[in-house]
């Protein structure tokens, strides 16, 4: 018994101090959930709605406080977008029903239409440059001009033999006539007679062939003179005034590029295809454009001309081949543009600015204004886009009033208030 007394008398003594533990804990609890309380307001205004309080029935301020609490943000900001049940701001758009163009955006790359490079057809020293850098020529055009002294000397040559060759050919053909007079009086042998044919015959292909040495030199002679093969574009030239050039060379003298008009390779997705090979069968234009990257300015604007003739597998794709007026000389060879072909055209359909799409968890919404300054969310199917049109299927009408700034701060059912768009 005496331990049991002083097991109870140690217990009892521990009590106290645990006691005072806990109510310091206590205290400590009430601090923390009166701040929670305090700063975040939503809590204090439904605590005091709950008891049929209002703010300054609580002493939300102090006598002489000009700062109010709003309801939904800390005391004293009277301008918390909403607070104290004030409607927030928003622009709105019209829903409208027009037609809107089904286009599909790819990154093409510009190419010549065509490319050559102008070679001396000769060798021989380069006489004379008849060209600029960078200059537009026509086809045929005179470009440069190589040394024809020596050509002109084979030339002559060849007309000399020629001649010579033509004279002995004449006095066969004589020979051979008497002969046939002879004959025909039988003052000589038919031998004779036919042997002098057979050398009139040989004389004659003599002839030919001097005539062809002779083509062949003129020929040579006008490889000097080198012409432009198409018109287009001159590049940098890649021989220099009196250096001598050959026909091996494989730089030539420069390069051309035809870039009117201009042509663009891209790549569509394969689902597109049945509709691209039905308007091409059909004989139906599909328009394209060619943008800047940024998709501010347009370069041009052009058809497409053909297809490859197999789909990607590695990106699935098929890549198209357009056709685009270039008259100032903006798009060269190998540079970037964005390019839009538009696919079909759809005909009266509703349409929303694209600013007023929103995405949920329910998927994509408009809201919707209502009459009474209030808006409602409507969920919308997206068909097409065009430029900042886009077009959607839903419930909605001609006419409605979307939101289209201001919508991340809504939820169905939240009262607005329509200003203007600040101008851009």
């Amino acid at each position: 018994m005496p331990v049991y007394g002083s097991r109870m008398n140690s217990n009892m003594s521990l009590l106290p101090r645990w006691m005072g533990r806990f109510q310091w804990l206590m205290v400590a609890v009430v601090l923390v959930v009166a701040a929670v309380v305090w700063w975040f307001p939503d809590i204090q205004h439904t605590w005091m709605r709950a008891n049929g309080a209002t703010p300054n029935e609580q002493g939300a301020g102090k006598a002489g406080d000009k700062g109010k609490w709003s309801g939904s943000g800390r005391p004293g900001n009277k301008d918390t977008p909403g607070g104290g049940g004030k409607p927030t701001p928003v622009s709105v758009g019209e829903v409208k029903q027009m037609d809107i163009r089904q286009t599909v955006d790819a990154l093409g790359t510009m190419t010549a239409l065509n490319t050559a490079v102008v070679r001396a057809k000769v060798d021989g020293e380069l006489k004379a440059v008849r060209f600029s850098e960078g200059q537009w020529v026509q086809a045929g055009q005179l470009l440069a001009e190589i040394d024809a002294r020596p050509f002109e000397a084979q030339l002559n040559q060849a007309q000399g033999q020629l001649a010579r060759d033509t004279a002995q050919l004449k006095n066969a053909q004589l020979d051979l006539q008497r002969y046939q007079d002879l004959l025909s009086k039988d003052a000589i042998a038919r031998q004779q007679v036919e042997t002098q044919a057979a050398l009139v015959s040989q004389w004659q292909g003599t002839v030919q062939a001097d005539q062809a040495l002779v083509d062949a030199a003129r020929l040579q002679l006008s490889h000097t003179r080198v012409t432009a093969p198409i018109s287009g574009r001159l590049g940098l030239k890649q021989s220099e005034l009196g250096s001598l050039v050959r026909a091996s060379d494989p730089n030539g003298l420069v390069s051309i590029t035809q870039t009117q008009p201009m042509a663009v390779v891209f790549a569509v997705p394969e689902a597109h295809v049945p509709l691209i090979m039905r308007k091409l069968k059909a004989g139906q234009a599909l328009p394209v454009q060619a943008w800047d990257r940024d998709m501010q300015h347009r370069l041009a604007k052009g058809r497409v001309s053909t297809t490859d003739n197999a789909i990607d597998l590695a990106t699935g794709t098929l890549k198209l081949k357009a056709t685009l007026d270039n008259p100032d000389g903006q798009l060269f060879p190998n540079q970037f543009a964005q390019i839009r072909l538009e696919l079909d055209t759809l005909k009266n359909v509703l349409a929303v600015p694209t600013q007023a799409i929103q995405r949920g968890a329910q998927g994509t919404l408009v809201y919707v204004l209502q009459a009474d300054h209030s808006v409602q969310t409507k969920l919308v199917q997206l068909l097409a886009v065009d430029g900042d049109w886009q077009a959607v299927q839903g419930e909605l009408k001609a006419g409605d009033q979307v939101v289209t700034d201001g919508a991340d701060r809504l939820r169905s059912g939240s009262m607005v208030e329509v200003v203007k768009a600040a101008k851009p």
